[in-house]
């Protein structure tokens, strides 16, 4: 990471430093041509033409250093027929005329024409009144003062970066470094709880990750409860196969005659035990998805043509929001609407009404029939396992079993209350709606 942050911060300031390099020097060598320009146009505004057709300045250029030889700064005035004239600094030299322009602008360029020192040469083509000859007026100077300014803002610039970027890689290098200390304690936690020393991450924590030490031991909680689930659940599934099984080993050690009925009626005890517990398992290990979603309406059709089929004399109405949704797994909304209808259409006296209510963050399904209805002291008791009060039709007594155990773990709930339509027994089923749900 601090490898990265090196690369970008150098790359960033490279691309700052030159572009800022580029401004300055662009500022300087304009600077510098604005000067030259002031002197042609010096030069210029004081040439005249004399009697012999000759050019002439009418007053001398201020600046000295044209009186000097070689003092590095230059002019000089040609035209074509008349012989050069150059200022005393040129001494014996001359400037190039570049010939491959012929207008009225101003132009700058580079020349190399002195061997030892290059030129920074401004130039103009100018007819002055009284003459028809095109005067080229010339300006130079050395580039010795210009690239020593430029090399000057150069050596400034590297410097200046050069320190910003290693502050930058060392604040970026520290920054990186404590902002991960914290999970360097985090993983020590980690250890220490993977080797049993700990059991929660109890030391306290920098402001920024305190809420992912809360999501972790959170979901240490939920692990923990789940694992605890599966526990109970493989004790009471072992509970359960326990006495069907001394049954069969009892009927097979006596050699009794009904042996053959003795296994397969402990052996469909044993079947709906499995189906029970698995039933649980399932739904515990999808309680963690936060995204479950189930449609009530279509998995009350689904159920009312199922037990149609099995009781075809029960009449099954169904009534009110067509829109709710629940935060539970289809599979399981099938299994506990499907046991409480299969009960009301077994019980009751042939009709079933299911009502669907949405409320602030629950959705109701009220299922009633017309049957005896179970009396206010036995309510209760009917949800134990195996607890049946019609031992006249056949059954496991599971079905509400199922039912609360499977609603309670997606934070639902199932009660049992009267019926005042229909007389008989009324069961509210009670499941968290889905968010974003029509209410």
């Amino acid at each position: 990471m601090i490898g990265i942050a090196a690369a970008w911060i150098v790359i960033l300031l490279f691309g700052g430093g030159f572009a800022l390099d580029r401004v300055l020097n662009d500022a300087v060598t304009r600077n510098f041509d604005n000067q030259l320009e002031y002197v042609l146009t010096a030069m210029i505004a004081s040439a005249e033409i004399g009697p012999d057709g000759e050019v002439f300045l009418n007053r001398p250029l201020g600046d000295q250093r044209f009186l000097e030889p070689n003092s590095g700064l230059y002019w000089q005035i040609s035209g074509e027929g008349h012989d050069d004239f150059p200022s005393r600094s040129l001494w014996d030299r001359t400037l190039e005329s570049n010939t491959s322009h012929d207008d009225r602008e101003t132009h700058i360029y580079d020349s190399k024409q002195f061997p030892d020192e290059p030129l920074r040469l401004l130039e103009r083509t100018i007819i002055l009144p009284d003459s028809d000859t095109k005067w080229l007026f010339q300006v130079a100077q050395s580039r010795d003062g210009l690239d020593a300014q430029i090399a000057n803002i150069r050596s400034i610039l590297v410097n200046s970066f050069l320190i910003l970027a290693l502050g930058l890689i060392g604040m970026a290098a520290l920054q990186t470094l404590y902002g991960l200390w914290p999970l360097r304690k985090i993983r020590s936690a980690i250890a220490a709880m993977r080797t049993g020393q700990q059991r929660r991450v109890v030391e306290p924590m920098p402001n920024e990750v305190t809420p992912m030490v809360d999501e972790l031991n959170a979901l240490l909680d939920h692990n923990e409860k789940q694992a605890e689930e599966a526990r109970r659940h493989a004790g009471n599934l072992a509970h359960a196969l326990k006495t069907p099984l001394t049954v069969i080993m009892n009927s097979a050690t006596a050699k009794a005659d009904d042996l053959a009925d003795t296994v397969i009626r402990e052996a469909g005890v044993m079947r709906r035990q499995v189906d029970h517990h698995l039933a649980r398992a399932r739904a515990v290990g999808r309680r963690g998805h936060a995204h479950s979603r189930a449609k009530v309406w279509q998995s009350l059709q689904a159920v009312e043509r199922a037990v149609g089929r099995l009781y075809p004399h029960v009449r099954i109405d169904i009534d009110g929001d067509k829109d709710a949704v629940v935060s539970v797994e289809r599979q399981d909304l099938d299994e506990m609407i499907g046991n409480l209808v299969e009960n009301a259409a077994k019980y009751g006296g042939g009709s079933v009404f299911i009502t669907v209510e949405a409320s602030d963050g629950y959705v109701e399904l009220l299922i009633e029939d017309d049957g005896r209805g179970i009396p206010e002291e036995d309510r209760q008791r009917i949800f134990d396992r195996g607890a049946r009060l019609d031992s006249g039709k056949p059954g496991t007594g599971l079905g509400l079993a199922i039912v609360r155990d499977v609603a309670e773990i997606y934070d639902g709930s199932v009660s049992l209350e009267e019926s005042e339509d229909l007389g008989g027994l009324l069961v509210r089923l009670r499941l968290p709606k889905s968010e974003g749900a029509g209410a």
